[in-house]
């Protein structure tokens, strides 16, 4: 066989190749288009994902306030674990916000309550709640809050996988009952929930 056929052959495989490609990269793109920003980015290939972290950073006029929250896949739901430090003594609403993006000062970009089965604004243990709904934490008198539940509703799967969402923390009391955000206040703080390391 000539060199000419043997290029010509290879080309025609090559050409056969990307073909064959191109109906798969369509239905990522597709994929990738439907997702939150950045979540793209953060879903897994192949294996489950069981651990999830958000680091909270503050929105402007708020710097003292920093944090982590850890997700954990278990039995029942996903186990919430949150550290938080420079917040007002008291209550403050707790959320699961829709997008991740982190990108505006006053927090404003991450969109309201996650929402995916389009419920009431609650709070756990309410059956009938947003899944972003956390409910409150609260801080001490040096401004230290800890939070550590296991919340059923939350997952790493579907449509209401929380990857890629952000968690926001808010100045005031979330009271459960004004619709649709709890009257919670200003965001004080936000991050977007990311792979753990090791998941």
């Amino acid at each position: 066989m000539s060199r000419r056929s043997t290029s010509r052959l290879v080309s025609f495989a090559l050409a056969g190749a990307l073909v064959a490609l191109v109906p798969a990269l369509l239905r990522a793109a597709d994929t990738a288009k439907s997702m939150p920003p950045g979540m793209a980015a953060m879903m897994p290939t192949a294996t489950a994902v069981t651990a999830a972290v958000t680091v909270l950073v503050p929105t402007q006029g708020n710097e003292s306030v920093h944090g982590t929250v850890h997700f954990t896949k278990v039995a029942g739901g996903v186990h919430v674990v949150a550290d938080l430090t420079g917040l007002k003594p008291g209550e403050h609403g707790f959320h699961i916000h829709e997008f991740g993006d982190a990108t505006s000062t006053d927090g404003m970009s991450t969109g309201g309550h996650f929402n995916p089965a389009n419920e009431i604004h609650g709070g756990p243990p309410a059956d009938h709640r947003n899944e972003g709904d956390l409910g409150n934490i609260t801080a001490d008198a040096t401004g230290h809050a800890k939070l550590d539940y296991v919340d059923a509703k939350l997952t790493f799967e579907g449509v209401g996988s929380i990857l890629g969402r952000s968690v926001v923390v808010h100045a005031d009391r979330d009271d459960f009952a004004a619709q649709p955000g709890g009257n919670a206040g200003k965001r004080v703080a936000v991050g977007i929930i990311g792979l753990a390391k090791g998941t």
